[in-house]
């Protein structure tokens, strides 16, 4: 599976797209959507900063919430940093931006593996205010430790996220995150972190307030299920989420044996590779205590080579 549709809603608005210059036609209410602001990957006859421009000249910005970034010019070889840059200039006029996606683009504009990226954290410190951050991409992606009060939910959507992200997002201090969403991918996309490097993250003490955890689209989901199993924030989650991974038999044992589970609302482990008998088991030890459980498997399908080799994929890898 690879990203096929830009996003249709974000921080709960209908998302618009801002038209091209030569539409000059009445725009809705600028309080009513999230605007998506968007250039060409491939022979952009106008640069994202001058798409932007328009956008600032043309639309109440001081009513503008959320804000959606979607291709800018050569994005698989070009990171962001110009598109950051505009943002920050701008953030005065931008006075009620609450939410902001970095990098809304589909696999015909750049396959997410492809996305460059730079360090995003710069928009944390210069949105003080901003309530969801959005970021899709992982290549050349930088996250180093920062503290922002307001940050409820935080997305990095990737095929593969470096390591020092990983360890960066648990070594920031967001006392007010609720929704984690990490994209830990594969190594074949960049995707160098360990288990281990999600410690600071299942600690949960950074993260007083965290009720919705995804770890999620990994090649190593048993590793990872299995420190989910005795990690301490699991306790105060009402979501856990670990789907779209390489998630076995062996993974779903850890959860079984590990700490209770019956306290979440949901638990979502779609696109996995269980056995019906660990299935059943996780159905009849979480479904009494009312625990929505989404065990599709969708399109997780192995190959085998001649030599008996199972190959195995996450559900979004280049």
């Amino acid at each position: 599976m690879t990203i096929g549709e830009h996003l249709q809603t974000f921080h709960r608005l209908p998302v618009y797209a801002f038209p091209g210059p030569d539409d000059e036609g009445d725009l809705p209410e600028p309080d009513a959507y999230a605007w998506r602001v968007t250039s060409d990957v491939y022979d952009a006859d106008e640069p994202w900063e001058a798409a932007f421009a328009r956008f600032l000249d043309r639309v109440d910005t001081t009513r503008v919430s959320a804000l959606v970034v979607g291709a800018w010019q050569e994005a698989y070889e070009t990171d962001p940093g110009p598109v950051v840059e505009a943002l920050l200039a701008a953030r005065d006029r931008l006075p009620a931006l609450r939410a902001l996606f970095l990098g809304d683009m589909v696999m015909e504009e750049c396959e997410i593996s492809w996305i460059h990226q730079t360090d995003v954290t710069p928009l944390l410190t210069g949105f003080p205010a901003l309530e969801e951050l959005g970021i899709r991409g992982g290549d050349g992606l930088e996250f180093p430790a920062v503290r922002h009060d307001n940050l409820r939910r935080l997305t990095i959507e990737s095929g593969g996220l470096p390591a020092g992200v990983v360890r960066g997002v648990g070594a920031s201090d967001l006392p007010a995150l609720v929704h984690l969403d990490l994209w830990l991918g594969t190594s074949d996309y960049g995707g160098d972190s360990e288990a281990a490097d999600l410690e600071p993250v299942l600690s949960g003490a950074r993260l007083p307030r965290l009720r919705h955890l995804a770890l999620r689209n990994s090649e190593m989901q048993n590793a990872v299920a299995a420190a989910v199993a005795a990690a301490p924030v699991v306790s105060r989650l009402e979501v856990l989420d670990l789907s779209m991974g390489v998630l076995t038999d062996e993974g779903a044992a850890s959860l079984l044996d590990g700490q209770p589970l019956t306290h979440l609302k949901k638990l979502d482990l779609h696109h996995h590779y269980i056995g019906a008998p660990l299935l059943d088991r996780l159905r009849q030890t979480l479904e009494p205590a009312g625990v929505e459980l989404d065990l599709d498997r969708d399109d997780a399908d192995e190959d085998q080579d001649g030599d008996g080799t199972v190959w195995r994929y996450v559900a979004v890898g280049e």
